[in-house]
């Protein structure tokens, strides 16, 4: 199966009018080094390499990597684990890279916050004179509107979230689309009959991943069981890896997670039990070459530098903004090494299922709520 990355540089240029208005539902370190994430590398010729000078202009960027404003903005991220999990976070991490190398905008980030710790994180950056603080994940939406209301100049963007406010927008992934596909994928390699999914702490946002992966699952084999399970950690890789060989031990043979670094341990479980891991966020082969069969991706650096024009062409506006296949933020990786061992039969029933969903033919359901 195709490698589905297909957000060209004009569909980078999304406006907030372009945006489908919905509601479903710590260590700092400045200008850190540059990664090679896949992401990034796939992306660059088609962001910026091949963007001629007038298009800079247009979307915001200028010859020279600066705004077309020609202000330096300064923008922070915020994450709850990693920078370089390659995963979840590493992916917001590229896309503040991204704003640095393409925009010129000074950048910092901090890692590894725990709930108690974001507010605070929020109220510094503000009150530092950062224009820009990006929060990863729905964890951080409440409290991003409410040090929002105390920083009225700072736009405030949060990955994932329900909220809003005249400074605050949220930009949401419809990440269930790839849970479901990934789900097809575990069903139709399944042996026995069982497979397992694993998440970190339940939150919308991940719970609507679990479940799409249940009903893809089922749809390709309506008999699967499905187990499932919560580590309670964003971060805690031996309780993703402990969950994960539950799952084994009672007999499934492919294991899906949503569960950012979590997610790692329980690939590693999959990957000593010698049976097929699905990936999440990120392009994860290369965490386990012969062990993930695919992995959703999240176009997080793009959905960002989207956001992030938004503010330096002055159309920024509060509000809830989804971006699923259809638009390019989710797709789904290649087979990679394991192509010779996924059916032909298997991989037109999911290719299929992505044009579905693409065209907007199938809509995978955007289920919220925990399931027993």
């Amino acid at each position: 199966m195709k490698n589905r990355m297909r957000l060209a540089a004009a569909a980078l240029a999304l406006s907030m009018a372009g945006f489908g208005l919905t509601g479903c539902s710590g260590e700092t370190k400045e200008t850190a080094a540059k990664t090679e994430a896949a992401d990034k590398q796939a992306w660059g010729a088609q962001a910026g390499d091949t963007q001629a000078k007038g298009d800079q202009a247009e979307d915001g960027r200028a010859e020279g990597g600066q705004t077309a404003d020609g202000k330096t903005y300064k923008v922070a991220l915020c994450l709850s684990g990693a920078a370089n999990d390659m995963g979840w976070c590493q992916s917001a991490y590229d896309g503040l890279k991204l704003l640095e190398a393409d925009y010129g905008c000074e950048v910092t980030y901090t890692e590894n916050l725990t709930p108690d710790d974001i507010e605070a994180a929020f109220a510094d950056y503000a009150a530092s004179g950062y224009d820009v603080v990006i929060g990863h994940g729905y964890e951080f939406g409440d409290p991003a509107v409410d040090v929002a209301e105390q920083y009225p100049d700072t736009k405030f963007i949060v990955t994932e979230g329900e909220v809003s406010a005249d400074n605050v927008a949220s930009y949401v992934s419809k990440c269930e689309e790839g849970g479901y596909i990934m789900g097809m994928l575990a069903a139709g390699m399944s042996e026995s009959g069982k497979v397992g999914f694993i998440g970190p702490i339940q939150g919308a946002s991940l719970v609507k991943i679990m479940n799409g992966f249940e009903d893809g699952a089922k749809e390709v084999n309506p008999d699967i069981q499905v187990q499932t399970a919560w580590t309670g950690s964003f971060t805690d890789t031996a309780l993703g890896k402990e969950a994960a060989q539950a799952m084994i031990d009672n007999g499934a043979d492919v294991i899906g997670h949503c569960a950012n670094e979590s997610g790692t341990g329980a690939i590693n479980a999959a990957k000593e039990a010698k049976v097929y891991a699905t990936g999440d966020s990120y392009d994860q082969n290369d965490l386990a070459p012969d062990t993930i069969l695919s992995s959703s991706v999240y176009h997080i650096p793009q959905v960002i530098e989207a956001a992030f024009k938004t503010v330096a062409d002055g159309t920024f506006e509060g509000g809830i903004y989804q971006l699923g296949m259809a638009d390019g933020a989710v797709s789904v990786a290649p087979y990679h090494n394991l192509d010779s061992a996924v059916p032909d039969e298997l991989k037109q029933k999911i290719s299929d299922k992505i044009a579905a969903i693409e065209s907007g033919e199938f809509e995978v359901p955007c289920d919220t709520k925990p399931r027993a």
